[in-house]
């Protein structure tokens, strides 16, 4: 079980699903009629922008908050009423936390975007100290941009 799993998801709602992250990736939830199946699906994925659209009615569309590595983003029909979108981040590290999933639309409010931060900056804390379970772990003080930076020697 991966740390995500164990520590649960971060979750910011839209009228059309939600996008959740971790450092890595960023992944979107699209709510689809049912029975819809990948041919009715476009999903343009570029490095700064995506467009997303069923049956020609376009749910999603404009400039990503920040680029991602197109050749590792994928998106899948799930049980024909959810697409799945994978985006895979370029930059990624604890202090890169999307405050929106576009810019100017999708803006997660400031209560979900500090649990995001806590999120990722648990999940940095996770791949420096593997020994540790931090799933569950609580963090106060400071988690903006990553946490603290520790000098390693």
């Amino acid at each position: 079980m991966n740390f995500d799993e164990k520590s649960g998801e971060i979750p910011y709602s839209t009228p059309w699903g939600k996008w959740q992250q971790t450092i890595d990736t960023v992944y979107v939830l699209v709510d689809v009629p049912r029975g819809t199946r990948g041919r009715d699906v476009r999903c343009d994925i570029t490095a700064s922008s995506l467009i997303v659209s069923v049956n020609g009615e376009v749910k999603i569309s404009g400039k990503l908050f920040a680029r991602v590595v197109v050749d590792d983003c994928v998106w899948t029909v799930e049980d024909g009423c959810l697409v799945r979108i994978a985006l895979c981040k370029s930059s990624r590290t604890a202090g890169d936390c999307w405050r929106s999933l576009l810019v100017g639309q999708f803006e997660a409010d400031l209560h979900t975007f500090n649990e995001m931060e806590k999120k990722l900056t648990l999940e940095r804390f996770q791949r420096e100290n593997p020994g540790f379970d931090f799933s569950k772990a609580d963090l106060t003080g400071n988690y903006h941009a990553g946490g603290p930076q520790f000098k390693t020697s």
